[in-house]
């Protein structure tokens, strides 16, 4: 009896300890290129492959606010959620000469996949050498192996400067509130 009790305790242990690590893991910071770049800053030109595999740039966008938002990976359910607002509220940033551009550590065949199962026509920057997201200063993490960029969104001018970034929390009101800070830029 005494042995049956040892061996169930050693397992909690065992247990807990798994447990711990795992929530370590889950909030270890991996890299980060430094601080977010700031409000006022000029946004870093980049070229990265896109969904059809075509290489965009940010210069390309010049005269344009350009929303440039990071996600954390293809097809999971808050990035769809995010990618889908996006799309539903395209029309209204073309109407405000604005431009969605995502960007993650996905593969462009991951985007490719992304795009044609959930109808998304904006652009989704393949990034998995991480030099866009290390140049905007946006924070890796890492779940064991699996590594992706925090959700933060840069809304950069139409003179390439960043007047807005948010460390995004609220997913299904971000497309709105950045829609609004456009809104508001314009008056």
């Amino acid at each position: 009896m005494l042995q049956r009790g040892w061996i169930a305790a050693g397992c909690a242990l065992g247990l807990a300890g798994c447990f711990a690590l795992a929530q370590l893991a889950w909030n270890r910071n991996v890299s980060a290129a430094g601080e977010l770049l700031p409000v006022g800053s000029k946004a870093p030109d980049f070229t990265l492959p896109s969904q059809e595999n075509t290489p965009v740039t940010l210069d390309q966008f010049r005269g344009k606010w350009v929303v440039l938002y990071f996600y954390p990976k293809d097809q999971t359910s808050g990035c769809t959620l995010e990618a889908h607002n996006f799309q539903r509220d395209l029309k209204k940033y073309d109407a405000l000469n604005a431009v969605v551009l995502g960007v993650s550590l996905d593969t462009v065949e991951s985007h490719k996949a992304f795009c044609t199962k959930d109808s998304l026509t904006f652009k989704l920057l393949a990034d998995p050498n991480r030099k866009v997201v290390e140049a905007y200063g946006v924070p890796i993490r890492s779940f064991g192996p699996i590594r992706y960029a925090e959700r933060d969104t840069f809304l950069i001018s139409p003179q390439g400067s960043i007047v807005q970034e948010w460390q995004v929390k609220d997913i299904q009101a971000h497309s709105s509130e950045v829609l609004a800070a456009i809104r508001a830029q314009g008056k």
